[in-house]
């Protein structure tokens, strides 16, 4: 069918989504924040890339408590996938993070992706940049800044937000690897 928009062509399209899939590649390890067993998953990666780099055991004390503060603060506020570019460099940071976040926020507490946007806008203030924009999943808040790039997806149904929050320090988002989330937030399809 030439013309039809996919999303409102399934069934149900205005029925919030059961979930969610999104295209990470292999070299990303994944850590499920919503189990128990996230902390020895995680200190399992960390061990691996000190080890793989051969880092002091200082590093790699450093290295375990930065991913383990980015993961408990996340699972904190709703986050239930972290994913981690397998790659570390020499001081012990990742090249690339990314933190998914379910916001629900359903009937009068739904906000518009455009009161979302400047709602962002104001509360980070200088230095972050928040338009709306169209994903292949719905209308998006895509916020920046040199090293960050946040996708607020509006789900189906007004039920409220899936958060792709992507961290890229060493190459920033105006780069191969932001080039590289940009493609990863596209590939988000609602089931």
């Amino acid at each position: 069918m030439t013309g039809t928009d996919p999303r409102t062509e399934r069934p149900g399209a205005d029925a919030p989504p059961e979930d969610y899939r999104l295209l990470v590649p292999r070299d990303w390890f994944r850590v499920d924040l919503t189990l128990d067993r996230w902390r020895p998953q995680l200190k399992t990666f960390a061990d691996r890339q000190a080890a793989r780099r051969r880092m002091s055991a200082q590093a790699a004390r450093g290295l375990w408590a930065t991913l383990r503060n980015t993961a408990e603060s996340g699972a904190a506020q709703g986050a239930i996938e972290l994913f981690l570019r397998s790659e570390i460099d020499d001081t012990g940071a990742t090249p690339a993070t990314l933190l998914v976040s379910l916001l629900p926020m359903s009937g009068a507490l739904y906000v518009t992706p455009q009161d979302l946007a400047r709602s962002v806008a104001e509360h980070r203030g200088a230095g972050t940049k928040a338009t709306v924009t169209e994903l292949p999943a719905g209308e998006a808040v895509r916020a920046t800044t040199a090293t960050t790039l946040d996708l607020y997806v509006a789900m189906p149904g007004r039920s409220g937000y899936l958060l792709l929050a992507f961290n890229v320090p060493l190459s920033g988002v105006e780069s191969p690897l932001g080039g590289l989330c940009e493609a990863i937030a596209a590939s988000l399809r609602w089931v």
